[in-house]
């Protein structure tokens, strides 16, 4: 390919991806469970990194240190084993709970492993395949399971958002930028979802990177408000109403027939120390 090409081409997809992220779009096969099982996973090895390695800023923010974890061998090799772990099961065996903490932690846990694959960086966004430079790796093949090729993308939106059809979602899968929702300390399993995605809906909406007031008639918010608009309500007025039932009072009561301009950021920086 020519420079000039890959300079159109680079053009054409950064305005495909100011367009809009990608949507909710079933892959058919993975809508299958069994409500009868008891049984559980482990993700024990897990929550055993999310303990080492995952502290909060002076602003708020959960960080994930892959510095320190690059060092370690053992943990490196931990966090590959357990993704072998998920990857060696057939999640139609087990009930809709075990399923929804089982892929939120497969994303999480393979974008760590995405990153730590190429660190350093500065944004995950340097991380691809392709030829376009800064477009991310989510739509990379990275994990499989019972045998078929799974991207980040495909976790995310053609099976946990159709199929739980869930807006907070968005507050539980981490995307390793500063921007994004908190990785959550806690491994997520069946019993301990519900309040999980509550925790993470709450954290995010009363942090700056989810809603700042700049003044009374001015408010900037997290682009995920703008990519994923339809998730909640497909209007800035239902995003406002949503933002006001996680809220803190006082927030809350700032958001209380808001009337003002809305602007939406985002910052890719690594959530990183």
């Amino acid at each position: 390919m020519t420079n000039r090409y890959l300079t159109v081409l680079a053009a054409v997809m950064a305005v495909a991806l100011a367009c809009g992220a990608p949507e909710s779009k079933e892959i058919a096969g993975w809508d299958v469970s069994d409500e009868t099982s008891g049984e559980t996973l482990d993700h024990r090895p897990w929550q055993e990194i999310l303990d080492a390695y995952v502290g909060t800023d002076d602003m708020g923010v959960n960080l994930f240190d892959y510095a320190t974890i690059s060092a370690s061998a053992a943990d490196t090799a931990k966090l590959g084993d357990y993704l072998d772990y998920l990857q060696g099961l057939d999640p139609s065996v087990y009930s809709r709970a075990e399923q929804m903490a089982y892929w939120i932690n497969l994303y999480n846990a393979l974008t760590v492993q995405v990153v730590l694959s190429e660190y350093p960086v500065d944004s995950i966004k340097e991380i691809h395949e392709g030829v376009i430079p800064n477009t991310g790796p989510w739509q990379d093949p990275h994990a499989q399971v019972n045998g078929r090729d799974l991207s980040l993308d495909d976790i995310e939106h053609g099976i946990l958002r159709p199929l739980w059809r869930d807006k907070r979602i968005h507050y539980a899968v981490n995307c390793a930028a500063y921007g994004c929702p908190h990785l959550l300390a806690t491994a997520f399993t069946a019993a301990n979802t519900e309040e999980l995605l509550e925790q993470g809906a709450h954290d995010y909406v009363n942090n700056p990177r989810g809603v700042d007031f700049v003044d009374e008639d001015f408010i900037v918010i997290s682009s995920i408000y703008d990519w994923y608009t339809e998730d909640f309500g497909n209007t800035e007025e239902s995003v406002v109403a949503h933002l006001i039932e996680y809220a803190d009072e006082e927030l809350a009561a700032r958001l209380e027939g808001f009337a003002g301009s809305i602007d939406y950021e985002y910052d890719w920086s690594l959530n990183a120390p």
